[in-house]
């Protein structure tokens, strides 16, 4: 990935974390994007990302971030 790919790769997933209709969505969500920008950094990166978001995720709640429903249902 190039240097400059970075910013904008955490915007977009800034811009969709967490989106869901119910706790167990946007903690699958933001695990997962979390995971994702974290691989950037490495193994390590991709676990605390995954953690890192699955928590915001499951501590948001419809109201705070509603994008609609996800893609998988």
């Amino acid at each position: 990935m190039k240097p400059w790919m970075l910013p904008i790769f955490a915007g977009a997933l800034l811009a969709v974390s967490a989106c869901g209709s119910n706790d167990t969505d946007r903690a699958v969500s933001g695990g997962a994007m979390g995971a994702g920008l974290g691989l950037v950094a490495g193994p390590v990166g991709a676990v605390v990302g995954g953690a890192a978001g699955a928590t915001a995720g499951a501590l948001t709640n419809e109201e705070q971030i509603d994008l609609g429903e996800p893609v998988w249902r």
